[in-house]
């Protein structure tokens, strides 16, 4: 998902635990109605660098589908900080949107709401089938065994943004594709008085993504195989004092970051202050804050050792939006027509193109637009070195849990307290006591 988003989430295990027992569509059948074939109201979750740009991209096509359908949409963009809360808190009242976003990563944990509708082969037929989607999308839409609970909409990977100019002064040549070179690497960009990379300390769906990410080149998981958390065992202790290492030992993260939740890294890679930044899809929302596509190059994000790829070699999560259409709908017909027009091939092409993101549906992503230097290394990441973060009902909750805990390592780093193995631990392990039960 997009990770401009805040910590979310709040009171997340108790929603959760509401919905599942309160939702299920506002009728006494569970499921939606054609009782307001002429309106939508559609939660569009915020893509670009601010809410006012989204709606610049999203409101002309939406009065393209109303002139192709006859269906007035009625947009609302929510910031990532109030769209998780806001989704829940409609799952248990049984009144939310017609149409919805919804970051991939929850998508299983929605699902086990049953408030979304859900995509099996009749549904996928009306807007052309499921084999007109990447597989890797598909992935993330719900859990393993069961019928997707949305539809991938924008596809997105991690990368490493390197500044070439500050790369060049400090006698770089090429970006780092190991976590020793990258350090090494920031030791040289520091003493030319630039930071070397940014981070988002504050900002759990970011933490959450990279530990991920940690944890996977160490062979590691968050949970096991039958879904039950395990935060604990070594190879996540050790994922994540690795990367909160890159502030606490490495000092490649300046302590300031400790505290960015809402995009600073970014703005700081945009305006020249650091050298390096890993984020998603991020052309976009650079250009928006005036940095030239000449200035900064892109490159797969590090690994251990080697080469990015499968296993160990996982360098990203795989990143994006779904759309999902609330069971309760008062416009089944309308919103099944609004998801085939949002995953046509076109407008495929007119919105991950405004977004700097990889379109989901085969033959959009093998348009020509789409086949830029940037994208590429997006596309190759997606295609062999992104894996899907947890699809479980209590993936929500983890990415409040040990995203708060990575949060406040951070904020020891930056205050000069020791992060060891131990505290780490000690973290992680007060982390998963804040999941539910099994």
């Amino acid at each position: 998902m997009r990770s401009i988003r805040a910590a979310a989430v709040g009171a997340v295990t108790m929603s959760l635990a509401l919905a599942a027992s309160a939702c299920g569509g506002g009728s006494s059948s569970g499921g939606g109605s054609n009782d307001s074939p002429k309106t939508l109201t559609y939660w569009a979750s915020n893509q670009g660098a601010s809410i006012a740009v989204d709606k610049k991209v999203l409101q002309p096509e939406l009065d393209k589908f109303e002139k192709q359908t006859g269906i007035k949409v009625k947009l609302e963009v929510v910031p990532w900080s109030d769209l998780l809360n806001r989704i829940l808190t409609a799952t248990t009242s049984g009144q939310g949107p017609d149409v919805l976003n919804i970051g991939n990563t929850w998508s299983a944990s929605l699902q086990a709401t049953g408030a979304l509708l859900p995509w099996d082969a009749k549904n996928f037929a009306k807007i052309g089938g499921e084999d007109r989607f990447v597989d890797s999308a598909l992935g993330s839409t719900g859990a393993e065994g069961k019928d997707p609970a949305a539809v991938p909409l924008y596809s997105m990977a991690y990368a490493l943004y390197y500044n070439k100019e500050i790369f060049a002064d400090a006698g770089i040549t090429k970006p780092p594709a190991t976590w020793a070179e990258l350090i090494a690497d920031g030791k040289k960009i520091k003493a030319k008085g630039k930071s070397p990379l940014g981070a988002e300390g504050s900002n759990l769906s970011e933490n959450i993504h990279h530990v991920f990410v940690f944890a996977k080149q160490h062979g590691a998981d968050f949970f096991t195989a039958d879904g039950k958390a395990d935060f604990t065992n070594d190879g996540v202790v050790t994922a994540v004092e690795q990367y909160v290492d890159l502030m606490a030992k490495d000092k490649v993260i300046p302590v300031g970051d400790a505290e960015y939740a809402q995009n600073q890294s970014v703005s700081d890679f945009a305006k020249g202050k650091q050298a390096m930044l890993l984020w998603q899809s991020a052309s976009a929302n650079l250009k928006s804050q005036g940095m030239s596509e000449s200035s900064y190059g892109i490159a797969p994000v590090p690994v251990q050792s080697g080469t990015p790829g499968t296993g160990a070699q996982v360098n990203s999560m795989v990143a994006g939006i779904n759309l999902a259409v609330f069971k309760n709908t008062d416009n089944l017909d309308g919103a099944t027509k609004f998801v085939k027009f949002m995953t046509s091939d076109a407008e495929q092409k007119v919105l991950n193109t405004a977004y700097s993101s990889i379109p989901p549906v085969k033959a959009a992503q093998e348009d020509a637009a789409f086949n830029t230097v940037s994208n590429a290394v997006l596309k190759q990441t997606l295609a062999t070195s992104a894996a899907a973060l947890p699809q479980v009902a209590d993936e929500s909750q983890f990415e409040t849990a040990v995203g708060t805990a990575v949060k406040n390592l951070f904020a020891d780093a930056a205050a000069g307290r020791a992060v060891t193995a131990d505290s780490v631990k000690a973290a992680l392990e007060k982390a998963q006591q804040q999941m539910p039960a099994k």
